[in-house]
């Protein structure tokens, strides 16, 4: 299951985010990923929750957006989606294209919890 390395990698990258902004607690992760990645989403969500364990997104919810496949056609330039097992392009329907988009995996969003603050007071006499 290489969903689970994968997932190890996306915690870096989520860790350094948080980090570079001081955030105290990651609160929801957005990924967008294509159906040509090569990565299974509910591979991809089982293994979430070992890996983020004892993070600081630990109680993060993981939303996985699809990517469409897109590809460009080197016969007529137009740009299409497409289905995953054709990629035709779908003004003409040359087989020359190149894939635009479909098979990668982005951090698209994250939200981030900052450490809250809070000044001790006494009460007066």
């Amino acid at each position: 299951m290489h969903e689970f390395s994968v997932c190890a990698a996306l915690m870096q990258q989520v860790e350094r985010v948080a980090q570079e902004h001081g955030a105290s607690r990651v609160e929801r992760i957005v990924l967008q990923l294509g159906p040509l990645s090569g990565v299974e989403a509910s591979l991809l969500l089982r293994a979430w929750p070992l890996v983020a364990s004892g993070t600081l997104a630990e109680a993060a919810e993981l939303v996985i957006e699809p990517a469409p496949v897109k590809v460009e056609c080197a016969q007529c330039g137009l740009v299409s989606e497409v289905p995953p097992n054709r990629l035709l392009c779908a003004g003409c329907g040359d087989y020359r294209t190149r894939l635009v988009s479909g098979d990668e995996m982005l951090l698209a969003t994250l939200e981030l919890s900052q450490r809250e603050t809070r000044a001790m007071t006494q009460p007066c006499a």
